[in-house]
């Protein structure tokens, strides 16, 4: 793993400095050592005396797989970070995903321990005939403290895995994958090169660490020396008095808390001051978020990158509406019809990436899915275009339909309706149509303008197959647990249940 011979350095060089710091407790580097040895020691107890422990996927080797499900970033991000140095596979489970979700990726993957405060979960596991053993958090760090063991944590073979993680967890059943600890090393090469994750800077990274942008942050501080400030939630009030009181120059958060951000750097203006870099995972940041968030940090840089958790770093957009992807030297992108030929530039299609970060595949027991071909490319099916060597984004493979007999991205019908002043956030979603097979209409989240008003933007706007030809208004957008506007829920409960009021 990148970081635990980082951890080793830093613990006999600067043992003082912050490691891992939460919104009442904290890690030096010195004490994430001997903290580790002692996750460890608890971990292996809890595998070791299971009399017929479940079998963990073959994909692991044979390493014991032990999993945290907490709403504490602060001992999620101890634990992960402690068995990284061992043989021991680790994962983080969203207490928040539904709990049929929860029990089947601990049953298919062979999981063995389960750091959880859940009855629920637990009395979900024990219906379920689970082998395993799940504890709370309480009890583990009881066990901490009373279990013996002298192994330390080391630098291990860069072939070993070390972590699974899971490609989602709120709409379908999750896809497990493994991360070998070179693929991290190579991820890391990647992302230290241009996210600036800078040796003893301070980050703060809030939310919960099953998400792989918070996981990443968390990798990334630890790897270069730096200090990672974590948090159960994002809070903008705690935001700004953390990044004042702990001189934090880099925050590192997901796109639906930019505006929120943005919102406390302009009451509260001086406690952003020192802030230099904001990193944030999706592309396709809208100009709008941009602007505003331009206008209240005016000394902070915004970079808006592109990735997935199965491949890793790919590129970021850094200016204007942020459409355009650069790539990161090193990853090669390709995009293919359905037949897996390569396109033109300007034709959309499926992104295909190379890239030395990415896992091997799935996780077989949890998906038949396939993520890298025969030819060692790798795609999580977004589609996009080439455009003057960078990359457009256009969606999932979902978010392309035929309509009228011409392709429509959904997500570039959306980004045509952000300039629209006084229009809060809006799906574009597919729904179905006699005539056309398929229409585009435009589901608005609260207040919106006219009819006519959205009709005449959108012509000025949009070529005349992507102008909605149905428009809707909803108290509030179905979302993921993450913020993500889940556009498959909205567009069926539109389609089945006429919901939110038609203009």
């Amino acid at each position: 793993m990148p970081f635990t011979q980082t951890i080793l350095d830093v613990a006999a060089e600067d043992g003082r400095r912050p490691a891992i710091v939460g919104a009442e407790e904290r890690l030096t580097y010195s004490e994430l050592v001997t903290d580790s040895a002692r996750v460890y020691a608890a971990a292996y107890q809890l595998h070791n005396v299971q009399d017929h422990p479940p079998e963990p996927a073959a994909e692991t080797t044979g390493i014991p797989i032990t999993a945290v499900s907490l709403t504490s970033a602060f001992h999620t991000s101890r634990i992960i970070a402690g068995l990284a140095g061992f043989r021991a596979v680790s994962a983080t489970i969203d207490p928040r995903w539904p709990l049929d979700h929860q029990v089947s990726v601990i049953a298919t993957t062979g999981i063995g321990v389960v750091i959880s405060d859940s009855s629920e979960l637990a009395a979900a596991l024990e219906s379920a005939q689970w082998a395993g053993t799940i504890i709370t958090l309480a009890d583990f760090q009881h066990l901490e403290n009373t279990a013996t063991g002298t192994e330390q944590p080391t630098r291990r073979d860069g072939a070993e895995p070390f972590l699974m993680m899971f490609s989602s967890g709120t709409t379908a059943d999750p896809k497990a994958f493994l991360k070998t600890r070179q693929q991290y090393r190579d991820n890391y090469a990647v992302s230290s090169a241009h996210l600036e994750p800078l040796p003893g800077a301070a980050t703060l990274a809030p939310g919960p660490v099953s998400y792989s942008l918070t996981l990443y942050a968390l990798i990334e501080c630890l790897a270069s020396g730096g200090s990672c400030h974590v948090a159960d939630g994002f809070d903008p009030i705690d935001a700004g008095r953390r990044i004042e009181a702990e001189a934090i120059t880099r925050v590192v958060v997901v796109p639906a808390v930019l505006q929120a951000l943005a919102g406390a750097a302009r009451r509260d203006p001086e406690r952003f001051a020192a802030l230099e870099l904001v990193v944030t995972g999706g592309a396709n940041l809208s100009a709008t978020i941009r602007s505003t968030f331009a206008a209240a940090v005016p000394d902070a840089r915004l970079v808006s990158y592109y990735g997935a958790a199965e491949i890793g770093f790919i590129g970021d957009s850094r200016a204007g509406d942020g459409t355009l992807i650069t790539i990161y030297d090193g990853i090669r992108v390709s995009i293919r019809d359905t037949d897996g030929h390569e396109l033109p530039d300007g034709e959309l299609g499926t992104v295909w990436i190379w890239a030395r970060a990415c896992s091997e595949g799935y996780v077989t027991a949890t998906t038949d899915a396939v993520l890298v071909g025969s030819d060692g490319w790798a795609t999580v099916h977004d589609q996009g275009r080439i455009i003057d060597g960078r990359l457009s984004l256009a969606g999932r493979a979902g978010d392309i339909v035929i309509t009228g007999g011409h392709k429509v991205a959904l997500p570039e019908v959306e980004r045509a309706f952000e300039t629209m002043p006084g229009l809060g956030e809006v799906c574009a979603v597919a729904l179905p149509s006699r005539q056309l097979g398929t229409l585009v209409a435009l589901v608005i989240e609260g207040d919106a303008p006219t009819k006519g008003e959205l009709l005449a933007h959108a012509r000025e706007h949009l070529a005349p197959q992507f102008v909605p030809r149905r428009w809707y208004t909803v108290p509030r957008l179905e979302r993921t647990v993450g913020g993500k506007i889940r556009r498959e829920a909205t567009a069926q409960w539109i389609s089945e249940e006429e919901g939110g009021n038609r203009l």
